[in-house]
Formats: structure tokens, sequence, C-alpha cells
């Protein structure tokens, strides 16, 4: 095993399981795809000749697991989704702030799972895993053109569901290769 890949998976544990909690929304299920996902980059010893950058070859791995599971659902006619648990809001004096934005992230969490998978899987890559245009479009096999289409169309669409200015979505995204 090389070592450099061992302490670089280590470090990417914490993104692959959010990715792939994103993907689920299952925990054990997301723990079972980042264990498998691991095995697999072991196993290849790092992105090899294609140059990808390891994280994006990660996040790739991750997806063919997933698209991967779901295909073996449709065959067996078994799905189960299970809904996020809300997690109690702060309610010590003087944070209405923290309030408002958890209230907004809220109900864009409840929008996201109404978005086509295509771009809401785009959106997670690109806003929580903060992937460059490049990157994504390289994890998902398709065009920078089209990323930046399908991610301009993807935040308006997400704005207008959870009723939030399409600026709020635009706050903190990374931009550009």
């Amino acid at each position: 095993m090389n070592m450099d890949i061992g302490d670089e998976l280590v470090q990417a544990l914490p993104r692959m399981r959010r990715y792939a909690l994103a993907l689920c929304r299952d925990g054990d299920v997301a723990n079972d795809l980042v264990q498998t996902a691991c095995e697999r980059a072991l196993a290849a010893g790092g992105p090899g000749d294609s140059g990808a950058p390891f994280m994006a070859w990660l996040f790739t791995i991750l997806r063919n697991l997933w698209l991967d599971r779901l295909r073996r659902l449709q065959t067996q006619g078994v799905s189960s989704d299970i809904d996020d648990h809300a997690e109690a809001l702060p309610g010590a004096p003087g944070e209405d702030l923290r309030v408002d934005a958890r209230l907004r992230l809220e109900r864009v969490q409840q929008a996201l799972p109404q978005l086509p998978a295509a771009q809401r899987e785009l959106l997670l890559l690109v806003c929580v895993e903060e992937l460059s245009y490049k990157e994504a479009a390289t994890v998902l096999g398709v065009p920078m053109g089209t990323v930046m289409s399908r991610l301009a169309r993807a935040r308006l669409k997400l704005a207008q569901l959870a009723g939030v200015s399409g600026d709020t979505l635009q706050q903190g995204a990374p931009h550009g290769g």
C-alpha cells in the first residue's frame, strides 16, 4: 500500500462520507459506500494516468458505487428513502440571525430532494464539496459548459422551491476551473 494514498484517504473520509450521505440519505448505506470506495481506491493505488484530482477521483468512485447500487435496487424492486431529522433550533437570546439562517437552511434542505437528480448532484459537488466546475465535470462525465448551465438552473430552481433569493445560494460558491 502506498502510504501517501492512505494518508490522503484518511484526510478525505469526512468529505467522502458527507457526499455519500448526500447521495443516499442513509448513514449505514453511506458508510458502506465510503468503505467500498476506500477499498477500490487502495486497490487502484491512486488516480493513475487519468490526471484527475484526488478528491474528484474519489467522488467518481463513490458516485459509480451509488449508481450501481441504485441499478441493483431497481432490478430487485426495493426502494428506500429516509428523511433527514431536523436538529433543534438554537434558543439562546440574541441569535436571531442564526435562527433565520437555520430556518432558511431547512427550507433549502427540504427543497433539495425536489430538484432533478442531475441538478441536485451537481449542486452538492460544487456548493457543498467545493469542487471546481472542471472537477465536477470530470466526476459527472459531462462538458464544463453543461456543468455551468445545469448549475445555474439548479440554483434558480432551488431558490424558487425554498422561497429564498438566488443571491443567498450564490454566497460562498466557488467558481471556475
